[in-house]
Order: C-alpha cells, then structure tokens, then sequence
C-alpha cells in the first residue's frame, strides 16, 4: 500500500461515527482483553442505554472529553507520561471515530512507517531494512535522528490544520478538535486517537523526503526515522533542510544526538535490532537485559507465569536475528524448569 497525499477532502462522516451500529462495534473493539475492567462491566450490563447516550451526545454536540489521569512509566531508560481517560464515553468514542477515518489516514501513510499501524510493526521494519541493505552501494551511509519531545511538541494549531487538508466534514472536525484541545499541549501518550494523530502528523514530511528530495531508503518508526544513502554530504545536506523544514512546517525539532555514520562499520541500530546487512543482532542494550533477566532466573528452581512469558518473549524477540549464542546459553535452558502451575 503506497501513501498518496491526493488533494481529495473527505465529507460525510460524522454520522457515521454516532450511528448506533458503528458504537456497539466501536464497543466490541475497545473492550478486548480487557472484559475484567469495571467501566466495561458496567456498559456490558446495559450497554444499549450507554451507547444510546453517547449517541445523544455526539448528535447533540454535547460530547466533552473527560479528564485525564496520568502516569509515569519507565520504557527502557526513558521515563514517559501516560495519560488515560475512562472506558466509557471516551474510549468507545474515539474508536467510533477511528473506524470511520483510519482508512483515510492509513492511505496517507508512505509505506515504510511502521507505528502502531495494523499489518506493520517492529519485524516487517527489520524486514524491509534489511531488503534495502543488500544494495550496499545505495546504503554506504545513515542519517539517524528523532524528533525532541515528540508527541508533547506536536503542535496542536499545525495539527488541526493538517486534518482540514484531508477533511471537510465540519462536525467531524468539531469532534477533533474538542478531543486535541482536550491536552495542555501536544497530544496525550496513551489515547488510541494519538497514535494515528502522531503518525500522521509527519507524513507530509515523509513524503517530502520520498518524493522531493528522492530519499529511496527512508524508514520511520513512529518519531524514530533513518536515511540510508550512498553519499554522507547529502546526508549531512538533507539534515539542514530537514530541520528548516520540521521547524518552518510542523514547529518541531530534531534531538542533538542525530548521526551521520557509516552503515555497515556500525550497524544500523532500528526497531531493537542492530543490522549489518548480512546478520542482525539485538540492540545491546536488549540483550545485556535479556542476560541480566534470564541470569536471575537460572537461580530460581521453579519458574512462575510472568517467567515463562518473558522468556517465551526474548524468544520471539532473537528469532529474527542471528543470536544463536543468546538462544542457546540464556533462553532454551530456561524452558527446562517447572513452571508453577495457575
């Protein structure tokens, strides 16, 4: 599926969003997994006298996102705010919204971004750099950056305006804005609407780099992107023009820590993995954890739940590289003990 930025605006939507059908769906998606939750309790028991309401709501314009809770959570060295809001009307909400509007956005989309986008993620990104680095020519040299604070830096006025270029429906913009005015600034970690909200917020960025500057090698993962290229002063070039053109158009910044380097000396550290071309390693920092978990482990005579799936995690985690040592020494002895039965 290749992006196309084609200059169609799309109407007619908003109802479809609040009918009733389109809610019990919303509904049935939003609570998978998690059927346990109080809040989804409470809608299953009646959940035609909820969803009616939220209908109202929407029909009436009377929708107002709820408050947020908040937490921080510690991913891999990084500490990041997560916001949440209730099950119901919120999450039921923006699912209705998504259901209606995630084709649009997807076919906005380049095809190397990867993000919380169905069919993509983590493996099918290693996949394709790893495709692209059999042409060792074309990818001497990376470009390596990310965006400085991204999702608390997306600038909620680009935003909005981003979103009338791909809609015309006035009330459905009504609702996109209240839900993005709803954050103090940026757009909240942890909303499903963010996720595809944050991808799309640089994808007419993606497609200037694909389509004017001529970047064939350029892979995104979320705010995480990589230029592979056989020239390092277009490189260092396309750097200076990417930073005018993120500050001038989308009022973000690229991090200090961008790299322009030799891809094949280094490997190319993406996705948790570093590629060479050839083979592929986990991040080292991936595997000193896998080490250090699986270290502790070996001391315990009987693994429990939360063990096995670790373990059964690193698993899935080495199967994609060439880590046989890690696979071999650290994980398959563990599958040897007694599990503690639930």
């Amino acid at each position: 599926m290749k992006g196309s930025l084609n200059i169609k605006r799309y109407g007619n939507l908003y109802h479809k969003i609040y009918d009733i059908n389109n809610l019990r769906t919303a509904h049935k998606m939003a609570r998978k997994g998690k059927t346990w939750y109080r809040e989804i309790k409470m809608v299953d028991a009646e959940p035609e006298k909820y969803l009616t309401e939220l209908q109202k709501m929407l029909i009436n314009k009377t929708y107002k996102t709820s408050k947020y809770s908040s937490f921080i959570k510690n991913d891999k060295g990084k500490q990041r705010k997560i916001f949440k809001l209730p099950y119901y009307p919120d999450r039921i909400c923006q699912w209705a919204i998504m259901l209606q509007i995630e084709d649009i956005l997807l076919n906005t989309f380049i095809y190397d971004t990867y993000a919380s986008i169905p069919n993509r993620g983590i493996h099918k990104a290693l996949k394709r750099v790893n495709k692209a680095m059999t042409d060792r020519e074309g990818t001497q040299y990376c470009l390596k950056f990310d965006i400085k604070k991204y999702f608390p830096s997306i600038n909620q006025d680009v935003l909005k305006q981003l979103l009338r270029k791909k809609f015309k429906d006035k009330d459905l913009l009504w609702l996109l804005d209240e839900i993005i005015d709803s954050a103090d600034e940026g757009i909240p970690i942890g909303n499903y609407l963010s996720q595809y909200l944050a991808n799309f917020y640089l994808t007419y960025f993606d497609h200037w780099l694909k389509e004017e500057m001529k970047c064939k090698y350029y892979f995104r993962y979320m705010d995480d992107l990589v230029i592979l290229h056989s020239n390092k002063e277009f490189l260092h070039d396309l750097k200076k023009k990417a930073d005018e053109y993120l500050w001038n158009n989308l009022k973000l910044t690229i991090k200090e820590n961008w790299q322009v380097f030799p891809t094949y000396v280094r490997g190319l550290d993406f996705v948790g993995y570093r590629s060479f071309g050839d083979y592929t390693l986990l991040r080292k920092t991936t595997s000193k954890q896998l080490k250090r978990k699986m270290n502790k482990l070996k001391k315990k005579e009987v693994l429990n739940f939360n063990d096995f799936c670790s373990v059964n995690s690193y698993l899935g985690w080495v199967k994609w590289g060439n880590c046989y040592n890690l696979k071999t020494k650290y994980l398959l002895p563990l599958l040897d003990k007694e599990v503690e039965e639930i």
